[in-house]
């Protein structure tokens, strides 16, 4: 048995690192659209078409059982068209606006996404739904999302550019003691996060979430050959960079899709 996890660029190892702590056995074809990586900076109508795109000739190229978007920008507004468009279940990533609602002990969360992330009406609904009697400040960022795919490529992160992005936070009043890691990337730059923001503030992301929903809709039907495959949808000299870190993973070379 084979899933399909899909992410515009490599965060969503993070969701994928949570299923196999959950599914060691089960068999991961990983793709990434690093051709038009960052989905965050992306218009709807173009991210909506490219994934629904992506996932038809992707579903005919290989045989799985479920597909995983994991990627919070292309969650917020393609699981509906989809799962009307696939045979298979899909599992989407959505910010743990819910889960840090219920833990935060001053009534004030962070979201740290990407910009078209924290200005959909999608978290808004979020926040309405799950979190309306708490403050929920809001940062987008972009650059973060490249200096995690940095960080993969075993370079070294500039510890000062994440102070700067994350200094609203690091001076507001009240500060927020749950920031939600709403972009499948920025669990990559935990230590880095947690360095800028104190140890006094607790990060919440929807890995372990979507790892239990992975495994209530595949039960026990798990293959005892597990076999791991990562394919980009463009080949140049900062993907291949990334071939160390997918083989400590257990990926095999890159390809391209």
């Amino acid at each position: 048995m084979s899933i399909l996890i899909f992410d515009s660029g490599v965060g969503g190892l993070s969701v994928y690192q949570e299923i196999a702590k959950q599914l060691p056995e089960l068999s991961v074809t990983y793709l990434f659209d690093n051709a038009l990586f960052p989905y965050g900076e992306l218009t709807d109508d173009i991210l909506i078409q490219r994934v629904c795109d992506l996932m038809q000739r992707a579903l005919k190229k290989w045989s799985v059982e479920l597909v995983v978007i994991a990627c919070n920008s292309a969650s917020t507004l393609v699981l509906e068209p989809l799962r009307q468009m696939l045979a298979v279940p899909v599992v989407g990533v959505v910010p743990a606006i819910k889960p840090a609602a219920h833990q935060t002990q001053k009534a004030c969360i962070g979201l740290l996404a990407t910009p078209g992330t924290v200005s959909r009406t999608y978290t808004d609904n979020l926040i309405r739904d799950f979190a309306p009697n708490v403050q929920v400040l809001r940062i987008g960022s972009s650059e973060l999302v490249k200096l995690a795919e940095q960080k993969l490529r075993q370079q070294p992160v500039a510890q000062l550019t994440i102070d700067e992005i994350l200094s609203p936070w690091r001076h507001a009043e009240p500060k927020p003691d749950c920031v939600v890691l709403g972009c499948t990337h920025f669990p990559l730059l935990n230590q880095e996060i947690e360095q800028a923001l104190g140890a006094d503030v607790m990060l919440v992301d929807s890995g372990a979430a979507i790892a239990k929903r992975v495994e209530s809709l595949l039960g026990d039907r798990l293959t005892k050959e597990r076999k791991l495959a990562i394919y980009c949808t463009e080949m140049n000299q900062e993907v291949s960079e990334l071939n160390p870190a997918l083989s400590a993973m257990g990926f095999s070379s890159l390809k391209v899709f």
